[in-house]
């Protein structure tokens, strides 16, 4: 099944805001019901295929399937960028000015390889094509040429499973799902459940060091990946010939988070872990988000490390997104606090043990204990949150997200500056926001901080957020924060990557650029600025 073209996941899964919600946004925000809906598929008019004949040719000699190379419009709208608001705002509005001029699909490695030659030699850009639930830009290269969407769905297989070291090799075109299911069939799980799972590939969860909900406790992609396969249009990396290596710089860490910028993954060995006899998941309540934060530091330093930790702070709580399914569906208490999800998984033993534990930390930190209610709720509703932004983008709200990562120490000052800067920003444009926030995961060292900002469209709603973003991402940086946590760079948030890495960070990764696409072909202006 294909992704709503013009939203998230499964246009079954939608479901319009409770009347409560609407109330809120209209009394709280302003927020007015849209004159129009979005355009139809059928009615959008994306300029003609810009391939040219030799690439055309060149690029049907490298795959092998029939329907492998595909032009019609359909196919390329639905390859049109990624799932950020603004992304979704354009496209509802049939703006397929930047659409690729075709859609390949190899089914194999050597294809990969052949497809991206056939680009540098015909100067076409290729951008590989996972979910495509990038929100930072990821699949809108900066370039003029045609470019073509690379999509992998066909690498969709577990190619290998190593039971004795705890390893599997899965391909990238795999969704999530479909990759859990394979290795849930042997006995086994990745352990990785970001938002975007039911989507997102494990390609793209390698290519943007992508981080799930049970981190706590599983870690994040990038420290389960022990090897990579990559295609460039110079050749094929192999990387990972042990757990770990004192050969030089690793070479896996160049790769993971390189977002199709150096080349295309093609397989992935991670390690994995035996499937859990027992999951649960239980709700905390702390007085204040600062009190929060103090308690979830104790745990992810000293332990024990529950397997999902995530607090939220109190305009998020009040308002629900704590538990996603229960948004305005029940009354809050007077004063709800804070809201913590604590979650383990493991054998009913260890799992029993680490909870009293861990309950034991939390009521000396002056939680309270809500019960297994919340947990089950957010457990139920843990994907849908992009559904609700679609949600109130139909009611007429602009709903987006950005987050952020930095030391414990810096973690108070970073929140201030992240939600004075979108509050003063948006209510200076004339749209006062509702600015929410929760602590998404935990290191022992510091913690990613998850904000999510509604209010009203304005006019033009994508060149109202310009400034806000641009705002936001200033104060991040001037706190001491990362420009990503887990959603990436993409051409979004490059600019300010460069400033965190410095002019001669980006040269490096220029000059590593040069060596395997001396074309740049591969998604221009994507994560490295173009020469």
């Amino acid at each position: 099944m294909d992704m709503l073209w013009s939203g998230w996941g499964d246009p079954a899964k939608a479901a319009p805001l409770p009347d409560s919600v609407t109330g809120l946004l209209r009394d709280l925000l302003g927020v007015t019901p849209r004159e129009s809906g979005p355009a139809a598929l059928a009615d959008i008019e994306p300029p003609a295929p810009a391939l040219p004949d030799k690439a055309r040719a060149a690029l049907l000699g490298a795959v092998r399937a029939p329907d492998a190379l595909r032009e019609d419009a359909e196919s390329r709208i639905r390859h049109t960028r990624g799932k950020s608001t603004p992304d979704l705002l354009r496209i509802r509005a049939g703006e397929v000015d930047d659409i690729p001029a075709a859609v390949v699909l190899p089914g194999d490695h050597d294809e990969v390889l052949a497809v991206l030659r056939a680009c540098a030699e015909h100067g076409v850009a290729a951008v590989p094509f996972g979910g495509g639930t990038s929100v930072v830009g990821g699949l809108a290269p900066t370039t003029k040429r045609p470019f073509v969407a690379l999509d992998l769905r066909r690498l969709d297989r577990l190619t290998a499973v190593d039971e004795v070291s705890r390893t599997a090799t899965l391909q990238p075109g795999l969704r999530g799902p479909q990759a859990e299911a394979l290795l849930n069939e042997k006995g086994w799980t990745l352990g990785h459940f970001p938002q975007s799972f039911e989507w997102a590939t494990v390609g793209g969860f390698a290519a943007a060091r992508s981080s799930g909900q049970a981190s706590a406790g599983y870690g994040r992609f990038d420290e389960m990946v022990l090897g990579l396969t990559v295609a460039t249009p110079e050749g094929t990396l192999e990387t990972g010939r042990a757990p770990r290596s004192a050969a030089g710089p690793d070479l896996r860490q160049l790769v993971l988070g390189s977002e199709g910028a150096l080349g295309v993954i093609t397989a992935v060995t991670v390690r994995i872990r035996p499937l859990p006899s027992k999951r649960i998941y239980e709700g905390w309540r702390f007085a204040s988000f600062e009190a929060g934060t103090a308690a979830l530091r104790r745990l992810a330093q000293d332990g024990p490390r529950p397997t999902v930790l995530r607090l939220s702070d109190e305009s998020e709580t009040f308002i629900g997104l704590a538990q996603p399914d229960a948004i305005g569906s029940a009354a809050l208490p007077e004063n709800p606090g804070c809201m913590a999800i604590v979650g383990y998984e493991g054998t009913e033993e260890e799992t029993t043990a680490r909870r009293a534990l861990a309950r034991e930390v939390l009521l000396a930190c002056d939680g309270e204990l809500v019960g297994e209610e919340p947990g089950d709720k957010w457990e139920h509703g843990r994907y849908n949150a992009p559904y609700l932004r679609d949600a109130l983008l139909d009611a007429g709200a602009f709903a987006e997200t950005l987050e952020t990562a930095a030391f414990w120490s810096a973690i108070p000052g970073l929140y201030t500056a992240v939600r004075d800067a979108l509050t003063s920003t948006l209510t200076e444009a004339g749209t006062p926001p509702l600015v929410m926030c929760h602590i998404s995961h935990t290191y022992e060292n510091g913690a990613s901080l998850y904000f999510t900002v509604v209010s009203a469209q304005g006019e033009d709603a994508v060149a109202h957020w310009e400034p806000v973003k641009r705002a936001a991402n200033d104060a991040i940086l001037a706190a001491g924060g990362t420009i990503s946590h887990h959603h990436g760079v993409g051409t979004d948030h490059r600019d300010w990557y460069a400033r965190e890495i410095g002019p001669l960070g980006i040269r490096m990764l220029q000059a590593v650029k040069a060596e395997v696409d001396p074309s740049g072909v591969l998604s221009p202006g994507v994560l490295i600025p173009v020469r």
